[in-house]
């Protein structure tokens, strides 16, 4: 199998035929699929996509593959390069940075809105998704705990009630997916995570703005020497 088709474990995930998927182009099926994998780290920054490959996978010509490609480029997810096809985007180490400092002021600009506008009900399954997260933390599964952590945030931008919000802050995080997944596996994140997520917590359920807004902001940012430092190596 060449490049373009493993994952970070080694594995793609099974995709459905595309007339199993109705309510889209193939081109857009085939895009919504690839981006997902980019935001889950199953396609790492640099990898090539192949053509060919991807066409076969998902049961269709060569065209809306193309057209998926170009999709995919005009929301900077992946690169083209003329002869040698796509490749997923590769940011330089000072853009990565840059990223999750502007994915840091809107996810706290989330958590604000979140603290004015959170329901009863969002807040029962804020609850619950970080008591999943603590539950996940003891089994020390990376993927997991990844998948939990993303579906905390994406409680927080339904509490926000802001569509456009939530779309422009979810297009940027799917950018930096990549570097956000090895964060993961950093020592000790699994518990900094945890109380991170408990202080962004109660400043919601208080409906305290600025402290929701600076605790996410924090969170999201990690941008230590030490942060600086694992970009770059990752790199």
């Amino acid at each position: 199998m060449n490049r373009s088709a493993r994952s970070a474990s080694g594995t793609i995930p099974t995709v459905r035929r595309m007339q199993d998927q109705p309510g889209a182009t193939h081109a857009e099926k085939i895009r919504e699929q690839l981006e997902r994998e980019v935001a889950s780290g199953h396609l790492l920054p640099g990898t090539r996509l192949d053509e060919s490959e991807i066409a076969e996978r998902f049961g269709v010509s060569r065209t809306p593959v193309r057209e998926a490609f170009r999709l995919l480029a005009a929301n900077e997810m992946v690169e083209l390069k003329g002869r040698m096809g796509a490749t997923v985007r590769k940011p330089s180490a000072q853009t990565v940075i840059e990223m999750f400092q502007v994915m840091a002021e809107l996810e706290g600009l989330c958590a604000r809105l979140a603290a004015r506008r959170i329901t009863p009900e969002l807040r029962s399954r804020i609850e619950q998704i970080h008591t999943a997260l603590t539950d996940a933390s003891r089994e020390s599964d990376v993927d997991v705990f990844y998948d939990i952590n993303q579906a905390f945030h994406e409680a927080i931008y339904e509490a926000a009630g802001s569509h456009y919000l939530a779309e422009q802050t979810r297009r940027l995080r799917n950018r930096t997916a990549a570097y956000r997944r090895r964060v993961t596996f950093q020592p000790n994140r699994f518990a900094s995570t945890i109380d991170e997520h408990r202080r962004v917590m109660e400043a919601i359920f208080s409906h305290n703005e600025e402290e929701a807004h600076s605790t996410m902001r924090d969170h999201v940012n990690l941008l230590s020497d030490d942060m600086r430092d694992f970009i770059a190596s990752f790199q």
